[in-house]
């Protein structure tokens, strides 16, 4: 039945895109084999467009020739679809809605908070950035209940649904403290989630699905400099 289900299975995804790095993780955690297609988000392919017609984003998730869209959504469907390698959720059902509360703070709270303070400057950047830092304080104290013990030593086949859009997004965050000049996740602040982030940084899946740092530290700058010093228009 497994082999039957993972024959065909394509990634639309664009390599910056935290939400299509979640989706290749979760795959390749669960050990499946995948066809990746690059997608220009200026120039999307026809298949992108046919697949993701609503919103028209990466990532999509096309398995057997059905898409799924939505990087939360495709995330639950592999979990759902491919009963092999590790589990994304505990079974207990309070846990399992525990986990889910958490991811969808990060999801929804730091990617685009995180990039209007990496874009801004002033006023508009330091409201974004205090922003951010009352979130990851507020995230130090969700992810406590997880790990009573401290943070341990993660594996692989031990990570959680949580750990993977965390790793998307938050194992990101040394390039615009880069670009900024500036201290985001704390140790002295948030010793907790520096840790867990630490830990999930030190991963070998995580370091290949991730884009370097560099790389990312290349598009903030650019980003940075066309929204603070546009091109003029002649």
């Amino acid at each position: 039945m497994a082999g039957e289900k993972s024959e065909s299975v394509i990634v639309h995804g664009f390599w910056a895109s935290p939400y299509s790095k979640r989706v290749e993780l979760a795959l390749k955690l669960k050990g499946i084999p995948y066809e990746y297609v690059e997608e220009d988000l200026k120039n999307k392919t026809p298949e992108l467009l046919k697949y993701n017609p609503v919103y028209k984003k990466v990532p999509v998730l096309v398995h057997n020739g059905k898409p799924i869209a939505e990087s939360l959504v495709i995330l639950q469907y592999i979990e759902d679809t491919w009963k092999n390698g590790p589990h994304l959720l505990p079974e207990d059902p309070y846990k399992r809605a525990q986990v889910r509360f958490w991811v969808d703070f990060v999801h929804q709270k730091f990617s685009g908070i995180m990039m209007t303070a990496a874009k801004t400057e002033g006023e508009t950047q330091e409201k974004a950035l205090n922003e951010v830092y009352e979130l990851l304080k507020v995230l130090e104290e969700g992810i406590k209940s997880f790990y009573p013990d401290g943070i341990p030593t993660f594996e692989a086949e031990n990570l959680s649904l949580l750990e993977v859009v965390a790793s998307s997004i938050l194992c990101l965050f040394k390039a615009p403290e880069e670009i900024l000049g500036i201290k985001v996740i704390d140790p002295e602040i948030t010793p907790l989630l520096f840790s867990w982030v630490e830990a999930l940084r030190e991963l070998s899946l995580v370091q290949e699905t991730i884009p370097s740092h560099e790389k990312i530290v290349a598009l903030l700058g650019t980003l940075r400099q066309l929204a603070i010093n546009p091109p003029s228009q002649s």
